[in-house]
């Protein structure tokens, strides 16, 4: 489970200068794994013992998603700079769906009210 720093960071809502926006599906280029952006930080606030304890650390200075991966039943934190629009423009299969979107429609899912709790 990924621990984050309670606060955010000042700056306006955490979407503000990201690249994707909740409802857009997205491909990560390292690991080829496709899901959907719930939300976005306008930086890392996992805790630096998550940060260090991954494969790899790319910038916490930018903008990192929570994605419902396809086809399964957790979400992972990413990094901006791994991240690319989906190619594909198929649909996503994910148990929190529902949960997080009201609907699908134009290659985007349509983000409801629910905050993101991850």
């Amino acid at each position: 489970m990924i621990q984050f720093r309670r606060h955010r960071p000042a700056g306006g809502a955490p979407e503000s200068g990201a690249r994707f926006q909740p409802g857009e599906i997205v491909f990560h280029r390292r690991y080829r794994y496709r899901g959907v952006v719930v939300e976005s930080d306008a930086e890392c606030r996992a805790t630096e013992a998550w940060y260090q304890g991954n494969m790899t650390q790319p910038s916490r200075d930018q903008p990192w998603y929570h994605v419902l991966t396809d086809g399964e039943v957790h979400a992972k934190y990413v990094a901006e700079d791994n991240l690319m629009p989906d190619p594909t423009g198929a649909p996503i299969r994910h148990p929190l769906l529902g949960r997080f979107f009201s609907g699908y429609a134009d290659g985007c899912y349509v983000r409801n009210d629910v905050p993101w709790e991850g």
